[in-house]
């Protein structure tokens, strides 16, 4: 019994260095993936127009107070960082008017508007809402080698 137990143990432990092993192995995902479908974006867009604009404006540069959504400005002050701290300011403090009142696919949606404003590519999965898949998407500025 007990060099059962052992093996057991010994088993369990070697599963779970395998599945350690395999997810470092697997590449981190970024913006340059295609983490969100276009049709997200056009509802974003629709979203942020109604929402959004009147603060950011429409062509996201920002205005007084509100942060411009796009160019150099944004992408510096984004890049390196996860999607879902991005979300999760949204969520939480958009917009000005009414902080908090965006549901997380209205989130996503809106964050997939401000991706693709940014040329980033759609893809075929929608962007995600759940905490732990958006931080294991990096904004990264520049594209990485090979996307």
């Amino acid at each position: 019994m007990k060099n059962t137990l052992i093996g057991l143990a010994a088993a369990i432990s070697a599963l779970g260095a395998s599945a350690m092993a395999l997810h470092a192995q697997t590449p981190a995902r970024n913006v340059w993936d295609g983490v969100f479908t276009a049709d997200q974006a056009a509802q974003g867009k629709a979203l942020f127009d109604a929402k959004c604009a009147t603060c950011h404006g429409a062509d996201l540069n920002g205005q007084e107070m509100a942060p411009p959504l796009s160019g150099g400005i944004f992408l510096g002050n984004w890049s390196g960082q996860a999607a879902g701290d991005l979300f999760t300011r949204i969520h939480t403090t958009m917009p000005g008017n009414d902080p908090g009142s965006l549901n997380n696919a209205e989130t996503a949606q809106v964050l997939s508007y401000i991706l693709s404003f940014n040329k980033f590519p759609a893809g075929a999965a929608p962007l995600p809402t759940d905490d732990a898949a958006l931080a294991a998407i990096t904004i990264t500025a520049e594209k990485p080698a090979g996307k």
